[in-house]
């Protein structure tokens, strides 16, 4: 039998080497992990007109770009009832549907099924979808005055009924948009703390969330749905706002019956529908600051989410989703209308989510507890948009916030112009209550709304054009100014 130090010392020659080979094995997957990390690093990305190397941005920024995205890929595990996020780069990542999903879509225009995976660019959308938070998305005047062709070009595109691809005669353009054409902002950044936007699915009608949609502080909802006692334990009762497009320009008299304070906003242009109807309404009409959008998800759910994060610090959304396993796309008052890319919007949405922008309320989770922990918090979101916005924009992006700004048009506190409203306005219009929002006290406003005025120095943002970080029109007003 051997002895104990025998043992010992045989146990010792035979560990030695096992050791060694596991600390050389280490140090040879470090080696290829380091490799594999440094070329990552130091590439450059292809993401479009990048300003930047990835390896031009500090060690923190890098960080905080891919501690955003693993929490971006957590949150969708956790909260995308089935979808699951591919991280290609710092920037880039893959939603996809679990396998067995219906796609039953047909995409008439290129002859297919809608896809099961989805792409996107995470840093492109944080720096979009933030700096909503801060613009105006209502056409005004002072916006048409600052910018170079506004009245010539730009609100030529806005008056289908014009004849004409430019405002050659400005009195006759101004007689067109008088009547829902503000001078300055009626809506500001931050001025409601919960907002509510309701869209038309029919699977609201599987939850009752009527009283929670009310609870808002505002609620927004598209087009021709209704809001009645029918529905009331559905979608509830409240009504705020509501985006309309042309084609239900002709069913707004019976739809807004006893809601003469709710607030139209049309989403593309005015034309001689809606210029028939706002003669027979009481209601404010404005026209929505035009926006091409190319992206997953679109129709005029996506311009009310646009509006709502321009004027809520937070943004609840209700029938907007389909289960992943989805038949049908079903409204929750009529039949569906064919042009909706269901699985394409509901990919968009769950990204929108997990960036912090859109909190979803579905019958999916009707039964989950909605803590939305695992959402990025809003100091994640400023440190990942700053790194962001330094990789895309390159120097322009240490500009600060009016880095942006490249048309900027001034404000006379003393002359701000005419409330919105023609001459000719018929007796039913006499009594719109537009003057609620454009002659609001500036301490009337919520406080935090102030605050953000007082800190953006008195400037009004709207973009140009498209759907990237280009160029913005800034206009200033008075900080100590009417709000």
């Amino acid at each position: 039998m051997r002895s104990r130090s025998q043992f010992q010392s045989h146990k010792k020659s035979t560990l030695l080497p096992l050791v060694c080979a596991a600390a050389f094995f280490s140090l040879l997957l470090f080696g290829i992990q380091s490799s594999f990390f440094s070329g990552r690093i130091n590439r450059k990305i292809d993401l479009g007109k990048e300003k930047m190397q990835v390896s031009d941005l500090s060690p923190q920024e890098l960080r905080s770009l891919a501690e955003f995205q693993t929490r971006v890929q957590q949150c969708v595990a956790n909260r995308g009832l089935g979808l699951t996020a591919h991280l290609v780069d710092l920037c880039k990542l893959t939603l996809k549907f679990p396998e067995g999903t219906n796609s039953t879509w047909y995409n008439e225009q290129f002859k297919v099924f809608e896809p099961l995976e989805y792409h996107y660019d995470i840093c492109d959308a944080i720096l979009l979808w933030e700096q909503y938070r801060n613009m105006t998305t209502v056409l005004t005047r002072e916006y048409l005055d600052a910018r170079p062709d506004g009245w010539l070009d730009y609100a030529a595109k806005r008056i289908a009924q014009l004849g004409a691809d430019k405002c050659y005669n400005r009195t006759l353009c101004e007689e067109h948009l008088n009547v829902l054409l503000p001078a300055k902002p009626p809506f500001h950044p931050r001025q409601f703390r919960t907002c509510a936007v309701v869209g038309n699915s029919g699977d609201l009608l599987k939850t009752e969330f009527g009283k929670e949609i009310d609870s808002h502080d505002a609620v927004i909802r598209d087009n021709e749905a209704p809001v009645n006692e029918k529905y009331a334990k559905y979608v509830g009762l409240k009504r705020d706002f509501r985006l309309v497009v042309r084609g239900a320009a002709r069913n707004m008299i019976k739809i807004l019956k006893g809601s003469n304070d709710e607030v139209l906003i049309i989403k593309s242009v005015t034309h001689k529908d809606f210029s028939d109807m706002i003669k027979s309404i009481p209601n404010p009409v404005y026209l929505f600051q035009g926006i091409v959008l190319r992206r997953g998800a679109k129709g005029t759910g996506m311009k009310s989410i646009e509006l709502a994060l321009s004027m809520c610090d937070i943004v609840d959304i209700y029938g907007f989703t389909v289960d992943p396993g989805y038949t049908e796309w079903t409204r929750y008052f009529s039949t569906p209308r064919k042009g909706h890319n269901p699985l394409q919007g509901r990919a968009y949405y769950q990204l929108l989510e997990c960036l912090g922008v859109i909190r979803i309320h579905s019958p999916m989770r009707a039964k989950r507890k909605q803590d939305w922990s695992d959402v990025p918090s809003r100091e994640m979101i400023n440190r990942a948009h700053a790194a962001a916005l330094h990789f895309k924009r390159g120097p322009d992006g240490q500009l600060g916030q009016f880095g942006s700004c490249k048309v900027w048009g001034n404000v006379d506190p003393d002359n701000s112009g005419p409330i919105s409203g023609s001459s000719d306005m018929s007796d039913v219009r006499k009594h719109s209550n537009y003057s609620k929002w454009e002659t609001m006290p500036f301490k009337s406003i919520r406080k935090e709304a102030q605050d953000h005025f007082k800190q953006m120095e008195g400037v009004s943002m709207y973009k140009i054009d498209g759907n990237k970080l280009d160029d913005l029109v800034c206009v200033r007003h008075s900080v100590n100014s009417k709000g």
